[in-house]
């Protein structure tokens, strides 16, 4: 295996948008002081995953949920491979991984809906209830994403962080994407620089 590349920049760039604007959303949670900030960071997460979704049917090869998507055996099969110190080596998303995505953007669907809701007043006080607890869901699920990420990156020897930065894995060379969509990630600062702007007027 080689160098290659294998996270295009839109995918990228969402991945750490979606982090600082949930570290931001979480720290201005409590009080009136920081509302307008909480919301625009929520409003960002938002308009992010609306675009991952759209870029997991039509983006590129690994960022696509269809190269990601396993069942719950496979899952199981690769925590057990990791415990033991075996795990298959996955160029995109492992198994296990894969979850923590499709819960992050489940959380983030749900968790913004219910925080436009209650901020506007709707649904009444079981709504905000249940907006914190998805935050609080969120949050586990990142703390979760983030132990996978450093143990995988021990077991393989990869820096998975890095790889988030540079878009380069390991990999055979005939997995490597073509090119790294850089356009797709201007699009998307602007979907989502959009999206927290009409926010202010909602």
């Amino acid at each position: 295996m080689e160098k290659i590349l294998v996270w295009d920049a839109p995918t990228r760039l969402g991945h750490w948008l979606l982090a600082i604007a949930f570290g931001l959303a979480w720290l201005t949670s409590e009080g009136e002081t920081w509302k307008d900030v909480h919301v625009a960071a929520g409003t960002l997460m938002f308009g992010v995953v609306m675009f991952r979704i759209v870029w997991g049917l039509i983006g590129s090869r690994h960022a696509r949920f269809a190269s990601f998507t396993f069942g719950p055996a496979a899952a199981l099969r690769y925590l057990l491979g990791l415990a033991r110190g075996k795990a298959a080596h996955f160029t995109g998303h492992n198994p296990a991984g894969s979850y923590a995505i499709f819960l992050l953007l489940a959380l983030t669907v749900f968790t913004g809906l219910s925080g436009w809701a209650a901020y506007n007043e709707f649904g009444g006080h079981w709504l905000e209830e249940a907006h914190e607890a998805a935050a609080s869901a969120m949050l586990a699920v990142v703390a979760l994403h983030v132990a996978g990420v450093v143990v995988g990156g021990l077991a393989h020897r990869e820096n998975l962080a890095l790889a988030m930065i540079t878009g380069r894995k390991l990999g055979e060379r005939s997995e490597a994407i073509g090119s790294a969509r850089r356009g797709w990630a201007v699009a998307l600062i602007a979907w989502a620089s959009a999206a927290v702007w009409v926010s202010a007027y909602i």
